[in-house]
């Protein structure tokens, strides 16, 4: 059975790796967490606003084009049509909660793509509470809109400008904050990375994906679990979602699509689970990008959320113990496969979920199986990058 054990680990992956001065920001959320889920009036608010605000359940569609086109049955969890734009907010609706209760009055975050980053300057809006995001300084360029909505938010953008200046880099700032600041600040963590307990916290508030998807599964086809589920995977937080309630069904297929960038072995990649090996990285041992002395090897992606070193300790477990079949997609495959679902199906993509999409001309399928792809968040923040790339991709998809 997979599945968390009491020192946080899921095999060999987990834990939590910590500076003595991050031990007790740490540990108390450790001792409460699950306490503070189970709770009914925790539970009340937490449902009410994922219906009334995030606006779920999300609707499975049946992507009748694509089918055809893939000569199977393939429906498409639509997370990008929760406020905000992706599956990110049911993640920082719990952890604002969760902060309320532990009296924190200030949040810090980091992110990538900006999703998360959008997520929580949301929700500290909603709640009235201070919010400091912090941002590699490359990915404040490739996702201004979302550095802009932060701001309009009422959120601080904080540059991230050491390594690559990307997610790597503002997590490692957000964890300097965090140890500066331990008694007002609660971290919200955007993925199923870090010390115990977020990998397991940020599952359990992202696991509402699956969740949905058992009961919508049985209306469309009669049962409940598919035959696959896909979903890209940078730290994984969409992805860990979208597997939680299948995690120990051993029928459906779970495949997790990451970033090969400019090739696997070509020196600029994010291909983790080819690339990398075990070690620590941001307070949890698990897969990630090093040098043979334990250096960070700097990732690269043309996706800035899939744009990182490492992936969550869930993962590498499935991925190391075989449950999960691990996919790796380059920058012009993700790129081909957006346009191709832009105009198939006319739903444009955020570029992390583009290398999901990407993932069915590599995998194998049978005609009458049911697939169902996660589809993250939209693209309106990557339409600059789209733009670039009308020219090359302008007879993709066409229908003559």
């Amino acid at each position: 059975m997979i599945a968390i054990n009491e020192k946080g680990y899921y095999g060999d992956f987990g834990g939590a790796y910590i500076p003595e001065m991050l031990h007790p920001n740490v540990e108390e959320l450790r001792q409460h967490y699950v306490q503070i889920m189970q709770e009914d009036s925790f539970q009340k608010e937490f449902q009410q606003l994922l219906k009334d605000y995030v606006g779920r359940p999300s609707p499975l569609y049946l992507a009748k084009s694509l089918s055809e086109h893939y000569q199977t049955t393939i429906y498409l969890k639509r997370e990008d049509l929760n406020h905000t734009g992706a599956h990110k907010i049911n993640n920082t609706i719990g952890q604002i909660l969760m902060a309320k209760r532990l009296g924190k009055t200030r949040i810090i975050a980091e992110t990538g793509a900006g999703q998360h980053g959008v997520a929580t300057a949301t929700v500290c809006a909603l709640m009235g509470i201070q919010c400091i995001v912090y941002m590699g300084a490359v990915d404040i360029e490739r996702q201004a809109p979302n550095v802009s909505r932060m701001r309009m938010l009422g959120a601080e953008v904080r540059p991230a400008v050491s390594g690559s200046q990307t997610l790597k880099d503002a997590t490692n700032e957000a964890i300097r904050d965090w140890i500066n600041n331990p008694v007002d600040t609660h971290y919200i963590i955007g993925s199923v990375v870090g010390p115990h307990p977020y990998p397991d916290m940020v599952a359990r508030f992202q696991s509402v994906i699956s969740e949905e998807m058992k009961w919508q599964l049985e209306e469309h086809t009669g049962k409940a679990n598919p035959d696959m589920i896909v979903a890209c995977v940078g730290g994984g937080s969409n992805a860990a979602g979208a597997f939680y309630h299948y995690l120990n069904e051993k029928d459906v297929r779970l495949v997790a699509v990451e970033a090969a960038g400019l090739g696997i072995n070509s020196g600029e990649s994010a291909a983790t689970s080819v690339l990398g090996t075990e070690g620590v990285i941001h307070g949890s041992r698990t897969l990630l990008m090093q040098t043979s002395d334990g250096q960070i090897v700097e990732p690269y992606s043309i996706s800035a959320g899939l744009d990182y070193p490492g992936i969550g300790p869930l993962h590498a477990h499935l991925i190391k113990s075989g449950r999960a079949e691990a996919v790796s997609i380059t920058d012009d495959d993700a790129l081909e496969a957006a346009f191709f679902l832009s105009r198939k199906e006319g739903i444009i993509p955020a570029l992390e979920t583009a290398h999901a999409f990407s993932a069915l001309d590599k995998i194998s399928f049978q005609r009458d199986d049911v697939i169902v792809i996660c589809l993250s968040g939209r693209g309106d923040k990557d339409l600059n990058t789209y733009i670039k790339h009308l020219d090359r991709f302008s007879g993709i998809g066409k229908i003559s």
